[in-house]
């Protein structure tokens, strides 16, 4: 399998993040459904350059619980 960017995928597919002014991004980690062309469906990933192992691991396991529970800024302060 060849290796491809992957950015014009992701918009086509409407993949958007909730980003404010001044926002710098610096990785990210993409896990992807693939239905194969023998109609086998498989999952695959793929990481910005710089991203280590271990950033990656933090990312996975956060997103885990953020889409299992829920996020709330803890910085925010309604009081």
């Amino acid at each position: 399998m060849a290796e491809q960017k992957i950015g014009q995928l992701l918009d086509a597919l409407g993949v958007e993040a909730d980003l404010e002014r001044g926002d710098f991004p610096t990785d990210a980690f993409v896990l992807l459904k693939v239905v194969k062309a023998d109609g086998t469906v498989s999952l695959s990933c793929a990481r910005s350059e710089g991203l280590d192992w271990i950033t990656r691991v933090g990312m996975i396991t956060a997103a885990q619980q953020i889409e299992n529970s829920g996020y709330t800024d803890a910085t925010t302060d309604d009081d």
